[in-house]
C-alpha cells in the first residue's frame, strides 16, 4: 500500500494506523501534543477537548437510529437546557448551530432517515467483535468489557414511557430485558440521596472500554511497534490537480502516496481547503470525574435516563457525562452545565467524593448523524473517515477496517455510498 500519512491521532486515526501498518504500509501519523496529566486530578482524561479520550466509554451498538429524525425534532423543544433538558443551543454560537439545524431538518425526512438507519446499523453490527479483536491485537484484551449496560428510571411513569420507547427501537445486535431485582438493588445502593429507582432495563451485547488513557497509550505503543511513526503537530492539505499534499506546521511539504483524514471536528477545515463542503459542528459534551473507591468495579455503565446522564466506572475513576451543546470547539465552556451535572450527582447521592475534575469535549457531528467514510472525488490519493458523532469510540475499529479496504483496493463489506462526503456537495469555487 505504500506510504500513508494520517492526519488526526484520535481513536479512529490510531485504529486505522494499526490496521494499515499490519497490512504492510509505511504509516506516519500527525497528532497534536497531549497535555501532561494533572497531578491534582483523581484520574486523567487524556488529551483535553479530544472526545476519543474523554468519552463515556460505551460501545453503543444499540444506537442504530440516526438522531436526525422526525422524533428527535419533535422532542427538541422540551429537551432544551433552559427547560431542564440536556440540549444546549447557546446564543453566542447561533451562527454555527442555526445553519446546522436547518440541514438536520432536511436530513430527517423519512427516506433519508431510512437510508441512514440502514447504513448505521450495518456499521454497528460488528462493532463489539471488532473491538475485541483490536484489544487482542494491541495486547490489552482486558480493555474491553462485554457486560452490557443498565438504564434506570426514577418514577413508574417515566419507567413505563422509557421501556415502551426502547421496546419500539431497533437496537441492532443488542438485546434488552427488565432489570432483575438484585441488579436494581445494586444500582439503588449507589443512590444515597433519598431518590428511589422505580425500574430499569439491562442491555446485553453492548460493551465498555475500561480505561481510556490506557487505550490511547496501548494503541500508540502497538502502532509504533509495527513501525508506525507519530509526529507532533498539525497539518493542512492542498490540492495540486487531482492529488493532495500535506503541509506541516513546521513548513515541510509532503507528497505521500495516500493521505487519510481522521481529524474529528477539525476535518471540516481540512477537507474544505480541497473543495469539499463539510457542514460539521462541534457537539460538545460535559463530563465530571472523581476517584472511584466507593463505586463497584463490576458495575456496568449506568444511565439515569430521566437526567440524560450516564455514569461509567473506569479502572481508577468514575465519570458522569451529559449534555449536547452545539457550537464551535473553541467557544469557552458554560460552567452552568457542569454545575447542573454536579447537582444531579448530589441529588442522587452518588459516591463521587469531593475532588471533582471537569472536562469538555467536542464530538464531530454532521447534519444527518452519519460519518463520512470514503475516497475523495477531488483528490485521487485522499481517503477520509470522520464525523462519527456519539459513535467515534464505538465505530473506530470498524472504520479502521473499512479504510484499510479502501486504500488496499479491496471491496469494503458495506456499501459506503451513503457515507460519501460528496453528499453535502462542493464549495462554489470547486463545483
Amino acid at each position: 500500500m505504500g506510504e500513508i500519512f494520517i492526519v488526526g491521532g484520535g481513536v479512529v486515526g490510531l485504529c486505522a494506523g494499526v490496521r494499515l501498518a499490519e497490512a504492510g504500509a509505511s504509516v506516519t501519523l500527525v497528532d497534536k501534543a497531549p497535555d501532561a496529566p494533572s497531578g491534582s486530578a483523581p484520574c486523567t482524561f487524556g488529551t483535553p477537548q479530544a472526545p476519543s479520550w474523554g468519552n463515556a466509554g460505551h460501545i453503543a451498538v444499540e444506537q442504530t437510529a440516526p438522531l436526525a429524525s422526525g422524533a428527535m425534532i419533535r422532542s427538541a423543544p422540551k429537551r432544551l437546557f433552559s427547560l431542564g433538558g440536556a440540549l444546549g443551543l447557546p446564543l453566542n454560537a447561533i451562527s454555527a448551530w442555526a445553519p446546522f439545524a436547518a440541514r438536520l431538518v432536511r436530513a430527517a425526512t423519512p427516506a433519508r432517515f431510512a437510508t441512514g438507519h440502514n447504513a448505521l446499523k450495518g456499521l454497528l453490527a460488528d462493532a463489539l467483535p471488532a473491538w475485541k479483536d483490536m484489544a487482542t491485537t494491541i495486547e490489552a484484551p482486558n480493555l474491553v468489557r462485554d457486560e452490557g449496560h443498565i438504564v434506570v428510571w426514577e418514577s413508574p411513569e417515566s419507567a413505563a414511557r422509557g421501556y415502551a420507547a426502547w421496546m419500539g427501537e431497533d437496537i441492532g445486535t443488542a438485546t434488552l430485558d427488565h432489570l432483575d431485582a438484585k441488579s436494581l438493588m445494586d444500582a439503588q445502593a449507589l443512590v444515597r440521596g433519598g431518590v428511589t429507582l422505580a425500574d430499569g432495563i439491562r442491555f446485553s451485547h453492548t460493551g465498555q472500554i475500561t480505561d481510556l488513557a490506557r487505550l490511547q497509550a496501548s494503541l500508540r505503543a502497538h502502532f509504533e511497534r509495527l513501525g508506525g511513526t507519530i509526529i507532533t503537530g498539525t497539518a493542512t492539505l492542498a490540492r495540486n490537480d487531482n492529488r493532495a499534499q500535506v503541509r506541516l506546521d513546521s513548513g515541510e511539504t509532503l507528497k505521500p502516496e495516500t493521505i487519510l483524514v481522521t481529524a474529528g471536528v477539525g476535518a471540516g477545515r481540512i477537507m474544505e481547503a480541497l473543495g469539499h463542503r463539510v457542514p460539521i459542528i462541534a457537539e460538545r459534551g460535559y463530563h465530571i470525574r472523581a476517584s472511584a473507591e466507593d463505586w463497584p468495579a463490576d458495575m456496568p455503565p449506568l444511565v439515569f435516563e430521566d437526567r440524560s446522564m450516564i455514569v461509567t466506572r473506569y479502572t481508577d475513576c468514575v465519570q458522569a457525562a451529559s449534555f449536547v451543546e452545539f457550537g464551535r470547539p473553541d467557544t469557552p465552556a458554560d460552567p452552568t452545565k457542569w454545575e447542573r451535572l454536579e447537582r444531579h450527582i448530589a441529588a442522587l447521592g452518588l459516591p463521587f467524593g469531593k475532588r471533582l475534575q471537569r472536562w469538555i469535549g467536542a464530538r464531530p457531528t454532521l447534519p444527518d448523524y452519519l460519518p463520512a467514510i470514503g475516497r475523495s472525488s477531488l483528490a485521487d490519493n485522499l481517503v477520509y473517515a470522520f464525523g462519527h458523532q456519539h459513535l467515534g469510540l464505538t465505530l473506530a475499529p470498524v472504520t479502521a477496517g473499512l479504510v484499510t479496504d479502501i486504500i488496499s483496493g479491496a471491496s469494503p463489506r458495506l456499501d459506503l455510498a451513503p457515507l460519501a462526503v460528496e453528499r453535502f456537495g462542493f464549495r462554489k469555487e470547486t463545483a
